[in-house]
């Protein structure tokens, strides 16, 4: 059975189609068209009727229109009456002036505002300098992404919907093997983020250009916010790119490391792609440094959260002559602040920072806690520490004491058996035997109000409350990828080869770009825009 379907798709238009049933489920005969105001749905399905014969069957396109009959708007003047007369009077059928009505054909729509978003999408695209590329497929691509993130196969319909004229499928396929092309392939050690991705001379090493031009034009640059995510594949079997490790959705399939720079207002910067099983730590260094390299830049502050946090970055970070700003784990207080507890306890106050240091290992702290005042860092007085800035809040010190009274009640019910899970924390092991772990517990509650962070700024370059609210910028590298996996479906669905993969993120790493800069400049959400 053939009917008229009529779906909401994610760009907030009405999708007008021919449907069937086969074996129970729905098989799309034909797509009529999208609307976006109540004229165009009537003109859509009108055209999706008459495309439908009495019988139920669709229509062969054999190149002849139908004719439809036409009633004229104003009929010959009637006898007694001043003017002509809305409706022809029965039996007539001639138009005003005496000729007879022309049959015309179905209706069509010429142009739809969708053709405004797409102008005013590629005046953004423009005006941040892409345009270099020389590419309109890819920049249509771009563009289809942000309005309805969809397959590549799919886009002809949202270009078309968009009042473009796309091209054929074998032509965005050719597109995206320009985009990873180079013009040199990348030497050096594999430091270099291009030796895993796209080389010099690539459309994302012009892109990541273009984007740098206008950060730096239209705001700053000197301190730059890392974060990383994972990207997963429906997969049977891992290859050399898509591989499985940990991953923040807890799923088992292959995936793939992909890192993101932006600045401190979340416009992209650089992005880079890793094997799946390459360990977050070991992604900073690359990209931050291609990034330096790139640009030139002598003098930059990279801010990245806590898991970035290992010895081995931070000093490759310094070594780089790059200055950092990493979240420190609460684990690290005990040591870091001996002092602060062995002459002031555990009393705190709303606001209270301490700044500090902490050891690059704690088998070598170079903290005293016979000192009463904290130790000012000092590169050259304190050779095997960083210094630490240490921030208590009330509001904090609440919310970490319902988790840790959670996590209590957890482990109490898993020792009385009314719970049966892995082992909860606070659960310790004596003598076969679970039981709380009191000192365990104790010591985390001791810390609760408490965020650390690390850093090789010296106290008279950049103060601990500066320190503080670089960190705290980090949201908007989070927010970018929240835009890239939910608004712009960063994930590759339709992807399989590395060439492909790296192109997909080179789309999506553009088209963060231009709804970032199009959200900057008229203060809605992308999804907002598009509708």
């Amino acid at each position: 059975m053939v009917f008229i379907r009529r779906v909401r798709t994610t760009s907030g238009a009405t999708a007008v189609q021919i449907a069937e049933y086969v074996e129970g489920r729905q098989r799309i005969v034909e797509h009529v068209g999208s609307a976006h105001t109540q004229v165009e749905l009537g003109i859509l399905m009108a055209k999706a009727r008459e495309l439908l014969e009495p019988s139920g069957q669709v229509a062969l396109d054999l190149d002849v229109e139908a004719a439809a009959p036409v009633t004229a708007l104003l009929a010959e003047p009637v006898p007694g009456r001043a003017q002509p007369g809305l409706f022809p009077v029965a039996g007539e059928a001639r138009a005003a002036g005496g000729q007879a009505a022309v049959p015309t054909g179905a209706a069509r729509v010429v142009a739809t505002d969708m053709r405004v978003l797409f102008e005013a999408l590629a005046g953004v695209y423009s005006g941040l300098g892409f345009d270099a590329v020389g590419d309109e497929v890819f920049r249509d691509l771009v563009l289809a992404r942000i309005v309805e993130p969809t397959s590549l196969l799919d886009a002809a319909r949202v270009l078309t919907d968009l009042g473009r004229t796309p091209v054929s499928y074998a032509t965005m396929r050719r597109t995206l093997a320009r985009a990873v092309a180079t013009d040199t392939q990348p030497a050096g050690p594999a430091d270099r983020v291009q030796a895993s991705g796209p080389g010099v001379g690539s459309y994302r090493d012009q892109i990541a250009a273009s984007c740098f031009t206008h950060a730096l034009t239209s705001g700053d640059v000197s301190l730059v916010l890392y974060d990383v995510t994972t990207l997963y594949f429906e997969a049977e079997k891992e290859d050399d790119l898509r591989k499985v490790g940990f991953s923040k959705e807890r799923r088992v399939d292959p995936q793939i490391v992909v890192g993101l720079l932006v600045d401190r207002e979340g416009f992209p910067l650089e992005v880079g792609c890793f094997e799946g099983d390459h360990a977050e730590t070991r992604t900073i260094v690359p990209i931050v440094k291609a990034f330096a390299e790139r640009h030139r830049i002598a003098d930059m502050v990279v801010v990245a959260d806590a898991g970035m946090l290992s010895g081995k970055n931070l000093t490759a970070l310094d070594d780089a002559q790059l200055r950092f700003i990493v979240g420190s784990k609460t684990t690290k207080a005990p040591l870091d602040l001996a002092s602060h507890f062995r002459w002031h306890g555990d009393a705190f106050t709303d606001g209270q920072i301490i700044d500090t240091i902490t050891a690059h290992s704690a088998a070598h702290p170079d903290n005293d806690p016979a000192l009463r005042a904290e130790p000012v860092w000092d590169r050259a007085e304190h050779p095997g520490s960083w210094r630490a800035v240490w921030a208590y809040s009330a509001k904090r010190a609440v919310r970490d004491g319902k988790v840790l009274t959670a996590q209590e009640n957890r482990a109490r019910a898993v020792i009385a058996g009314e719970k049966t899970a892995r082992t909860p924390r606070f659960v310790k092991n004596s003598n076969g035997t679970a039981v709380l772990d009191e000192a365990s517990l104790a010591r985390a509650r001791r810390l609760v109000g408490l965020k650390g962070y690390v850093t090789n700024i010296p106290a008279d370059v950049m103060p601990p409350a500066e320190v503080i609210s670089s960190y705290h910028d980090l949201w908007h590298v989070e927010q970018s990828f929240r835009m890239s996996k939910t608004d712009l479906r960063a994930r590759p669905m339709f992807a399989r080869t590395k060439d492909a993969i790296e192109a997909h993120l080179t789309i999506v790493f553009t088209a963060l770009a231009v709804a970032r800069e199009a959200q900057n400049r008229t203060g809605l959400a992308i999804r907002n825009l598009v509708r």
